[in-house]
């Protein structure tokens, strides 16, 4: 006979508090303190410029993440949408171009093609919650110019499938990796499959300064046109007003600059990294050990189950209506869970929800890049919320929980109870 559920009166399965998922964050110490006070006892704020004799606290993060990574060049910046954009800008996409992305992401994947002035188009994702490769190449059309793949919540995407219909189609590949720093695939650090990868260090990521982002990419043509967007300024340049060194080296960019204060947290946070995702990983592999053969659940299949970062566990229901009540009986449990989709509530991080996009909302009358006179190779892009149904149907069965990496094997075991308890009586 099953345990009676706590939200009926019973024992909770998990008698210890939830950390709140702030891996990095939560970390802030000693090291972060020693950088930071280098910088300000230096007065060296500014990488570009300032006190002789200093050595930037940027470049040094650059320098370890690139070297970590796998990757030749790398530019910290402002934040990860900042990334987005300069990589989308110096790949070449603008207007009347098209680019794919998938319709589970934060709102920022979609609003950086925007401002790169070309259109989003919204693709489908698999069970992995990625995008799904073989929906990529339905969407393609004659102004196809790009993709931008998410790793969704700590999973990689299936690259080699993405990159074989980018290779087929000759098409700029973007990989954004905001939720995923240190996740692999078949032991290649994502971010490095593209022609750029594309990092976030806000808050809610695994390490951290607030905010923050960073570029990869292998091209030094790329990565050239990448410094001038990100600082129209022309400061990165080794002569700054002299004439440009190749065609299109130089143009009206913006200001997407990291700090050296802020560099100096991550250079602290990044000795962190491998710790953490360790972490993460382990509790990850320890609950689904105790629930992958739990019946009415099935944990989310993935691409490289080694390579997940580990910050999350994702489980499908059969049916949809299952998901609300099973979250209200983990939460009586005592364990800190969610659904994904729900029409009536806002996220940005469904397409579903992106008004912005589905309503062609711009900042002027004239509706950039929507009604642009060069989109002229493809029909018009057109949006609904119920466009991706199979992305819908996905994520409207998912019970989510984060994985917080200062969480105990003791926890987790609580977490599997409660997991196991509750599908007893409600999968």
């Amino acid at each position: 006979m099953s345990e009676k559920l706590a939200i009926h009166g019973g024992p909770k399965a998990k008698t210890t508090p939830n950390y709140p998922m702030y891996p990095g964050g939560l970390e802030i110490g000693d090291e972060e303190k020693k950088q930071v006070l280098e910088v300000l006892d230096t007065k060296y704020l500014f990488r570009y410029y300032g006190p002789a004799g200093v050595e930037s606290k940027v470049r040094l993060f650059e320098n370890a993440f690139k070297k970590e990574m796998g990757a030749k060049y790398a530019l910290a910046t402002s934040s990860c949408t900042g990334a987005l954009i300069s990589s989308l800008v110096a790949c070449g996409i603008g207007p009347g171009d098209e680019v794919i992305v998938t319709g589970y992401t934060f709102f920022a994947s979609c609003a950086a093609i925007v401002a790169a002035k070309a259109i989003p188009v919204i693709a489908e994702i698999d069970e992995t919650l990625t995008i799904d490769a073989a929906d990529i190449e339905k969407k393609i059309t004659p102004a196809t110019k790009g993709i931008v793949c998410v790793h969704m919540r700590g999973m990689p995407c299936n690259m080699d499938a993405v990159m074989g219909v980018a290779k087929k189609y000759n098409l700029r590949v973007v990989e954004d990796c905001a939720q995923a720093c240190g996740a692999t695939y078949k032991g290649q650090f994502v971010g490095t499959f593209g022609d750029c990868g594309c990092f976030s260090f806000q808050y809610h990521k695994t390490i951290t300064a607030g905010e923050g982002g960073m570029i990869l990419t292998n091209d030094l043509r790329l990565y050239d046109r990448c410094c001038s967007y990100h600082d129209t300024a022309a400061c990165w340049r080794p002569d700054r007003f002299a004439e440009q060194r190749f065609e299109g080296e130089l143009f009206c960019g913006s200001n997407f600059r990291m700090s050296e204060l802020t560099g100096a947290v991550m250079l602290a946070q990044f000795g962190k990294l491998d710790r953490l995702n360790a972490r993460m990983r382990s509790h990850q592999h320890r609950i689904i050990d105790q629930i992958r053969d739990t019946k009415g659940i099935r944990v989310r299949p993935s691409n490289d189950a080694d390579g997940d970062t580990g910050i999350c566990i994702m489980f499908f229901l059969d049916e949809k209506e299952k998901v609300g009540p099973f979250v209200d009986a983990l939460k009586a449990e005592g364990v800190s869970a969610g659904g994904i989709f729900n029409a009536g509530i806002p996220d940005w991080h469904i397409y579903a929800h992106w008004k912005h996009v589905i309503e062609e909302k711009a900042p002027t009358p004239v509706k950039c890049p929507w009604d642009c006179p060069y989109h002229d190779k493809a029909p018009a892009v057109k949006y609904a919320a119920d466009m991706c149904p199979k992305t819908l149907d996905y994520l409207g069965r998912v019970v989510h929980l984060d994985i917080p990496p200062q969480m105990s094997d003791e926890d987790c075991d609580m977490i599997a109870k409660a997991i196991n308890k509750v599908a007893a009586e409600l999968a």
